[in-house]
Order: C-alpha cells, then sequence, then structure tokens
C-alpha cells in the first residue's frame, strides 16, 4: 500500500534514481482513490482471467501495470472483496504446482483475513474477517490498559482459544480481559493475549474449516493462527507472504 500524499508523488519519490522500464503494483494502488483505479474481478477468477484484468497504464516514461483485485457474492448475496490478496493466492499457485488441483482452503491473517476457496486453481469465493482491525481497536478500549510485555500474552492466548471454544457470545466474552484483570490480577499481556486469543478462535469457529489450512502472510500472524488451527485438529500448511506477493507480481508481469 502507497504511503499517505498524493500517489503519482509518492511512487516517483520511491522510485527516484532508479532506470525502470517496467512497474507492477498490486493492492491499493489500484483502488479508488490510489494511483490508478483497476476494476474488480469477479469469482470464479483464474490466474489467467486476473492477469487479462489488469490494468496497463504509463508513468513518467515507464510502462505500469497494476493488477486487479477480487469480488464475490456469498450464497446468500453478500458482497466481499480483496485488493493484494489475490497476488498472494496466485504467486503461491506458482510456487506450488499441487494447489492446480482439488480442493483448498486458502487463509491470508492480516488487518483484514482473507477465507479464500480454491477448486482446481480457480478461486471459487471468500469471505473477510475484521479480525486484525478489532484488535487494534479493542486495544485503544478500556478492556486492555497500554503496558510492555509481561511474559503472560502466551497463556492468555490460550484462554482466549478455550473460551471461544466453549461460546459464541463474543460481546460478554471479550469483558472478561478487563475483569479478569480486576479481579484475578491478570496482567496486561495476558488480557492482550487473551483477547487475540478469543477473536481468533471466533474467527476460525464463524469459518468452520474442516481440512487442512494454507496459510500465506506474515511469520508471527501465521504462527497464532497456525497454533488455534492445530488445537482444533487441522492440518496447516505455511507459505511465506513476501514470496507469494513476489511470485504473483512476475507472474502478471510476464510478457
Amino acid at each position: 500500500m502507497l504511503a499517505s500524499g498524493d500517489p503519482g508523488e509518492v511512487l516517483a519519490s520511491t522510485l527516484q534514481g532508479w532506470a525502470i522500464d517496467r512497474i507492477t503494483l498490486c493492492g491499493m494502488a489500484g483502488a479508488r482513490g490510489g494511483l490508478h483505479e483497476t476494476r474488480y474481478l469477479h469469482c470464479p477468477a483464474s490466474s489467467g482471467h486476473w492477469r487479462d484484468a489488469a490494468n496497463d497504464k504509463e508513468f513518467r516514461g515507464s510502462r505500469l501495470r497494476i493488477a486487479a483485485g477480487v469480488a464475490c457474492r456469498d450464497a446468500i448475496g453478500r458482497p466481499d472483496v480483496m485488493r493484494g490478496e489475490e497476488t498472494q493466492i496466485f504467486g503461491a499457485m506458482t510456487l506450488d504446482p499441487g494447489l492446480a488441483t482439488g480442493n483448498h482452503v486458502v487463509l491470508l491473517p492480516g488487518t483484514h483475513s482473507k477465507w479464500v476457496w480454491l477448486e482446481n486453481a480457480i478461486i471459487q469465493g471468500f469471505r473477510t474477517c475484521m479480525t486484525g482491525e478489532l484488535f487494534a481497536l479493542l486495544g485503544q478500549s478500556s478492556l486492555l490498559t497500554a503496558a510492555g510485555p509481561d511474559g503472560s500474552e502466551d497463556a492468555g492466548f490460550a484462554a482466549g482459544l478455550a473460551r471461544a471454544e466453549g461460546s459464541r457470545a463474543l460481546s460478554s466474552g471479550l469483558f472478561e480481559a478487563r475483569a479478569a484483570q480486576l479481579v484475578d490480577a491478570r496482567p496486561p499481556g495476558w488480557a492482550r493475549g487473551f483477547v487475540s486469543g478469543l477473536l481468533i478462535g471466533a474467527e476460525i469457529a464463524d469459518m468452520s474449516p474442516q481440512d487442512e489450512v494454507l496459510l500465506i502472510g506474515d511469520e508471527s500472524l501465521v504462527a497464532r493462527y497456525g497454533e488455534a488451527l492445530t488445537q482444533r485438529g487441522l492440518q496447516v500448511r505455511v507459505m511465506d507472504g513476501e514470496a507469494c506477493s513476489i511470485a504473483g507480481l512476475r507472474s502478471i508481469d510476464d510478457d
């Protein structure tokens, strides 16, 4: 995602001094208000359709290609969109040929986690969960107090996961993080871990994966989700998010 400011000037500043004839971007560069708005490709979406939907422009003497986002509707008509994650997914397919056949569930944790369903290398649909954004917002609330690490976050995370297993009442469950600090003298790190575990556990319970899940993303966040998924008896595979992004960008830039 480009930093704040005029997108064109930000990109020019970033590339200053580089001799570049081809630029390939994904994510919010193609959003409304980004560098150049690029349409959404609607599911089912294959890598070939995604490549064809890219927006080709010129940027100060260089060829500019911006990847399309992907949109879908679920069984009851609810819309959903992604920008950037599709690049990681199609990049993962180039790195792992095994994703070209069969059914696969891909999870990309983040501010807005994406659960993606693949069938024979085609994105059939996906769901977005605002878990990361909710966690960030709750970190500024009365549930959690500002404090540095105190070594108790892992225990709090495990407790949050366990609580998510036993209840779907997320709103009342969250307040336990505050009450446990006041009544049980739980430290702030424990409360922070508890909220994280409760949110991630509730997300996984809502998505209800049944078999193996492929995780793509940042190492620390993937580790948290991996722990939660394995506790539910699910198989987990991991691919590096940056490597998948680069592979996806290269695939759309191939002539």
